[in-house]
């Protein structure tokens, strides 16, 4: 960690103190901050308390918001940790020796629970719509396209990259887990506004925080026996977002999912977190001393 003079005056020396105490709460300050301030006026707009924005605007502006969490990320490691920091967190990009069955839990994995948990859906099955798998042509390029701009690549270095490892160390793998969902889910709230995502209702932002809260847990398993890999943690993220939107509901388009879309990852992520605490006992194969970031996992 780099060394910071305590007593040193000046708001510059303020600025390295503060996150050097509270990493944790710099970080989800600077990530909320970010984004908010670019999607909290696309809400407003689409309620009619400011002018509209363009369309393309708004597309423009919703990316953008979504690499929040890594310009924290990079930004607080930068003060609190120095150069070296920064550059172990950029490794763990391409840390991608993980073992084969990582990659195939997250890329085939992932799909599987959201099938399973669509097909437990009163209706779902009977709904189902053949046509709907020439989606799997353009798959890959979605995906991709995912990874780049649907948030993925802008998220993962903050949440699971910086957050998860120091919330793990404090608070343990479950209820770090259970802390970093609530303000995953918390730091989406304006989207639901923003007239691109589902009615902000009560039902769908329960429904939403639980979803995203039962999916921190499966990815801290995946994570704690991926390396801290941060590539996986964007594969998974991709993973989930691309088969959810692109195949899944074209696949069943089950009125249900007119209003409650998200029931189906809900369910199938729920049952998957649950197993997986009780199995692993709530470790969700963390280990103490290989919990720092950038560090290797000892098996």
């Amino acid at each position: 960690m780099a060394a910071v003079d305590s007593t040193a005056g000046g708001p510059g020396a303020v600025s390295r103190r503060l996150p050097v105490r509270y990493p944790l709460t710099s970080y989800f300050v600077v990530a909320f901050a970010f984004s908010w301030v670019i999607e909290v006026p696309l809400a407003l707009a689409t309620l009619g308390v400011i002018p509209s924005i363009p369309v393309a605007v708004v597309a423009i502006a919703i990316v953008v918001a979504t690499f929040g969490p890594l310009i924290a990320a990079f930004l607080v490691t930068a003060l609190i940790e120095g150069g070296p920091g920064v550059v172990a967190l950029l490794r763990r990009f391409v840390r991608w020796r993980v073992g084969v069955r990582w990659y195939l839990a997250v890329l085939v994995g992932i799909p599987l629970v959201i099938i399973i948990g669509t097909l437990l859906v009163p209706g779902a099955g009977e709904s189902f719509d053949p046509s709907a798998l020439a989606a799997l042509v353009g798959y890959p390029m979605a995906f991709l396209m995912t990874v780049l701009l649907g948030g993925p690549l802008g998220e993962e270095p903050g949440w699971r990259g910086f957050a998860l490892p120091r919330l793990q160390e404090r608070h343990g793998p479950l209820r770090g887990s259970l802390i970093l969902g609530v303000l995953w889910a918390a730091w989406h709230l304006p989207l639901f506004w923003s007239g691109v995502w589902t009615p902000p209702t009560v039902a769908n932002i329960a429904m939403f925080t639980v979803m995203i809260m039962a999916l921190t847990i499966i990815m801290t398993w995946v994570f704690n026996n991926a390396a801290g890999s941060l590539l996986i943690m964007i594969l998974m993220h991709a993973s989930f977002n691309t088969f959810a939107n692109r195949v899944a509901a074209p696949l069943f388009p089950a009125p249900i999912f007119t209003d409650y879309g998200l029931l189906p990852v809900l369910i199938g992520f729920g049952i998957t977190a649950v197993v997986l605490i009780a199995v692993t006992r709530g470790r969700l194969g963390y280990a103490a001393t290989t919990d720092a970031p950038g560090s290797e996992p000892v098996r």
